[in-house]
């Protein structure tokens, strides 16, 4: 709504934004983002979602409308400007301690202590990329601000990385600014948090652990570049708790997964970045975002058919809301991920199973009645207003033919649109018969995948690197 005001303003013509109560902070600080920071919005009292029709009715006209006449006919102030610091300006000298406290007095912090970023060590990350360090890489919303080579660097100092990180920040950021991910909705309600998935040789040269504990903090790149992507979000893309970042409980970064290359290649299975298009052996990172997830403990059997009926049922209790990225929403956006531990992967291997056939199997099994999918549309919540049948979806050109095969309530129908959609990996404790399934955000952070470009004399920087 923010976004279609502000074109009609750079066009000459009133506007004012209908915004929820909630909202409002989000309303102004997008506002500055998209260069209108006195951009007229009308509150709505409370949440539309709680009250009846003749309390919302009650509200508008008492509150709302006013407010909407007022900004159509009546010049808003103007706004002050805020400048912000060019890049290579000194904001500060002092300690440690008063860095970190006026790091986290500006909100430019996580609340947790930041390494400084002196010139000198943000050149030292800079040696690590061909490209200059004011080159723009993209614009990353809601603050369109530019992304670009430095700030990657001072983030990547802040958030404690090492200067041979830095090929994998900048892959990462050119994945953020990937329009597909939809890095604007990241501050969304539900509030996911992105997983950033790594994949190819540089797994073993920076030192990822793709074993043991591979979700868990205490692997210096694993930890320090999944706090770089939330230092960024915040720094860079503008969401802050309290302002843009609008969720209602939260999730705080993820470590890096890593995959485990090397039983993938044993079993004869393609990488999570083969199956994201690229050829095996590149150096990739995958982002997409996820509202939560939960492991699927001690998986029974010495086959594929003895272990798969139990994975499908962890994937599909995953999923509630979510389906109306499946159907709704964004229809064939949902992309649920699967983690796999080494043994498990192998013995479903071993039992003549391909990854395609996994993805198969779960989109066969994975499976609601259709009754219950249409409550969590349009019963449960107001995904998909009005009620609608899987029936009526179909017929409107919003749900693939397979949802209306018949009129049966208690028919099964998955909760995919396709079994490509959904995404394996596998990771974790080589010896234990656990998995993981993580319920996707749709659209809202859909899956982007980027090569991870290298400088010249790679080998040789981070021999030096290593040795410093």
């Amino acid at each position: 709504m923010l976004r279609a005001a502000a074109v009609a303003e750079s066009a000459g013509v009133p506007s004012t934004s209908l915004v929820c109560e909630g909202f409002v902070g989000q309303a102004g600080t997008t506002s500055v983002g998209l260069g209108y920071p006195n951009l007229s919005v009308s509150m709505v009292p409370g949440h539309v979602d709680t009250q009846s029709v003749e309390e919302l009715k009650q509200n508008v006209l008492e509150v709302t409308l006013q407010s909407v006449i007022d900004n159509l006919t009546i010049d808003p102030e103007a706004a002050a400007a805020i400048k912000e610091p060019e890049p290579l300006d000194i904001v500060f000298e002092g300690t440690f301690e008063e860095v970190n406290r006026l790091y986290y007095e500006n909100g430019w912090s996580d609340g947790l202590p930041i390494v400084p970023p002196t010139e000198a060590k943000i050149q030292d990350f800079l040696d690590f990329t061909e490209r200059d360090p004011h080159e723009v890489i993209g614009t990353i919303l809601p603050d369109n601000r530019s992304a670009t080579p430095w700030n990657v660097a001072v983030n990547g100092v802040m958030a404690g990385c090492r200067p041979e990180y830095m090929p994998v920040l900048m892959a990462l950021v050119e994945a953020m600014a990937d329009p597909e991910y939809g890095v604007e909705h990241s501050g969304n309600t539900p509030g996911a948090e992105t997983l950033i998935t790594i994949n190819g040789p540089i797994i073993k040269q920076l030192g990822f652990n793709y074993e043991q504990g591979a979700m868990r903090d205490g692997f210096l790149p694993n930890s320090s570049i999944g706090r770089f992507w939330r230092l960024y979000l915040r720094n860079v893309a503008g969401f802050l708790l309290h302002q843009n970042d609008k969720g209602t409980y939260g999730n705080t970064w993820r470590v890096v997964l890593a995959e485990n290359e090397d039983v993938v290649e044993k079993i004869g299975w393609e990488p999570n970045s083969v199956d994201m298009g690229f050829a095996a052996g590149d150096n990739t990172v995958t982002i997409s975002r996820y509202t939560g997830g939960d492991v699927i403990t001690s998986v029974f059997g010495n086959k594929a058919e003895q272990m798969l009926p139990y994975l499908a049922d962890g994937v599909l209790k995953q999923n509630g809301w979510q389906l109306s990225f499946t159907i709704g929403i964004a229809t064939g956006t949902l992309r649920p991920l699967l983690l796999l531990s080494p043994v498990l992967a192998e013995t479903i291997a071993k039992s003549g199973y391909s990854k395609a056939d996994v993805r198969q199997y779960l989109y066969d099994h994975a499976r609601w009645p259709a009754w219950k999918f249409e409550q969590y549309l349009g019963e449960y919540t107001n995904l998909v207003p009005g009620q609608r049948t899987l029936q009526d979806m179909v017929n409107l050109g919003k749900a693939p033919p397979q949802f209306a095969e018949s009129d049966d309530p208690d028919r099964l129908v998955p909760i995919v649109c396709s079994p490509d959609d959904f995404m394996i990996v596998v990771t974790g404790d080589p010896m234990r018969t656990n998995a993981y399934a993580f319920a996707h955000n749709g659209m809202l952070g859909y899956p982007v995948a980027k090569k991870i470009a290298l400088p010249d004399g790679w080998d040789a920087k981070l021999r030096a690197a290593k040795a410093y």
